[in-house]
């Protein structure tokens, strides 16, 4: 599966457009983490701990995702954006979609 974050791919022809394809997941870290974090936000610095949350969301987001367009039969995802939003305080949505394409080689 390509997923591309534009339009098109370079070498390939879109020759049928299937859909949206999506996936999101909602992750929250543990209530030691939070702390840490909440610790760490006075005195500054980046926050790890909801970095990786983040990022292990992303994954998720994406697999979810590639899931949904191959259900649909595709061979690519292209134009993929991401959303996220809060929930509640120490967990986030992360939103994964783009559109699923057939592709094939150009001639």
């Amino acid at each position: 599966m390509i997923i591309a974050t534009t339009d098109t791919i370079a070498g390939k022809e879109i020759i049928h457009t299937l859909g949206m394809a999506r996936g999101s997941t909602i992750q929250a870290k543990h209530i030691g983490k939070d702390i840490m974090s909440g610790l760490r936000s006075v005195v500054g610095g980046e926050l790890t701990e909801y970095s990786e949350m983040l990022e292990e969301a992303r994954e998720k987001a994406i697999n979810r995702m590639v899931e949904d367009a191959e259900k649909m039969g595709a061979d690519a995802v292209v134009n993929v954006r991401f959303m996220t939003s809060m929930v509640m305080a120490g967990a986030a949505e992360i939103l994964a979609y783009g559109t699923a394409v057939k592709i094939r080689n150009k001639e």
